[in-house]
């Protein structure tokens, strides 16, 4: 490979935007702040969660949602580390 596209293939992946780990994941704005949200069919849940906004439980195989903050809070060594699960009706609920 020439420089040449060395550098125009290293300058197209550094231009690229830094979206979602998933194609599945979305970045959703909410009052509190912004979330990455990745819907769960269920299939792959294999154990019960509880639900932030209802405090009732998800049980396995139940279809929800998964959502973190964009930005890590200061207590945390990743955002991804505070990520809930959440009923799909609460978290369309949440404000």
């Amino acid at each position: 490979m020439s420089r040449r596209k060395a550098a125009a293939a290293r300058a197209q992946r550094l231009s690229r935007p830094q979206g979602p780990v998933r194609p599945s994941e979305e970045l959703v704005e909410k009052r509190d702040g912004r979330w990455w949200v990745r819907s769960l069919t269920g299939s792959s849940s294999t154990k019960a969660y509880t639900c932030p906004g209802c405090f009732h439980p998800i049980r396995p195989a139940t279809p929800h949602v998964v959502a973190w903050p964009e930005l890590k809070s200061l207590l945390s060594d990743d955002a991804i580390d505070e990520r809930r699960h959440w009923h799909t009706a609460c978290w369309r609920r949440k404000v």
